[in-house]
């Protein structure tokens, strides 16, 4: 199949590999003129525009970084879904305002173009081990068309219902793995007023009832001082969504607002001021 990825980053890089490992035909957006050479060597078809990279493609990829870079190369004259053949779908897989994947939807239908609002859970080591999670809103008959395309690189694949609720699922995950990092951060900080070492509390808890995946972070990072710099420049985006999207929503964080709000999270998690 004839791909098209716009987002060749941190993760749309492995996602581009796992495709074309797969025999698909893709091309790549790379602006940079030094970049579309070194592409060139590795074999493979990088274009300089968004119009190029996606004219033919039956799938588009977008994996960039922002909610504000998505609307930049999704919409408009200039934009993917403009360039886009009729029939083809777009994956949108980046961390984004749920009100995005509805611009993209409408902006879609106009163009005959599909979308699939693809948001994601993992890292880069997960794609390149096939085990990405994907959380998709939109069509599931279009879902069904492509998951032999997304399963190059991601299990499980879920539907969850229409557009949009894939990054509402995302933002929701998002908040509440980051609270409980927090909360495993402030259990180290109560056992240590009871007079219990950090290692010995982060060993214990992994083998309770209070384990969880967020605990497993905090404990694989060795201490709390290394969860902030591990952490922090991948989730404050995804917190201030969070916070953008709820208030834009009128929705009630609570306890979860309380968390995210705390000192654990802000400056141990975040590593703000």
């Amino acid at each position: 199949m004839r791909i098209g990825l716009i987002g060749a980053g941190r993760m749309g890089r492995p996602i581009l590999d796992r495709l074309t490992a797969a025999g698909h035909e893709a091309r790549v957006l790379l602006r940079s003129r030094e970049a579309r050479a070194a592409a060139a060597g590795e074999g493979l078809d990088a274009r300089a525009t968004v119009a190029e990279t996606v004219q033919d493609a039956e799938a588009v990829f977008c994996a960039v970084l922002n909610d504000a870079q998505v609307r930049e190369v999704c919409l408009g004259i200039e934009g993917a879904i403009a360039a886009m053949k009729p029939g083809a779908v777009l994956v949108q897989h980046t961390t984004s305002d749920p009100e995005t994947a509805r611009l993209l939807g409408e902006a879609a239908a106009a163009r005959a173009v599909r979308v699939l609002d693809a948001a994601l859970s993992g890292g880069p080591h997960d794609i390149a081990a096939g085990r990405l999670t994907l959380w998709v809103g939109g069509d599931e008959a279009v879902l069904h068309e492509v998951r032999p395309l997304l399963e190059a690189y991601a299990s499980p694949i879920l539907f969850v219902g229409p557009l949009g609720n894939g990054q509402r699922v995302k933002l929701v995950n998002n908040a509440l793995f980051v609270s409980q990092v927090g909360l495993a951060i402030d259990a180290v900080r109560l056992a240590a007023t009871l007079g219990i070492e950090e290692s010995a509390i982060l060993d214990a808890l992994q083998h309770g009832s209070g384990a969880s995946r967020a605990l497993g972070v905090v404990a694989g990072g060795g201490s709390v001082g290394a969860v902030a710099g591990r952490l922090g420049a991948l989730m404050a985006k995804d917190v201030a969504t969070v916070h953008d999207v709820a208030a834009s929503a009128g929705a009630d964080l609570g306890i979860i607002g309380t968390v995210l709000s705390s000192d654990a999270v802000t400056k141990k998690v975040l590593g703000q001021p």
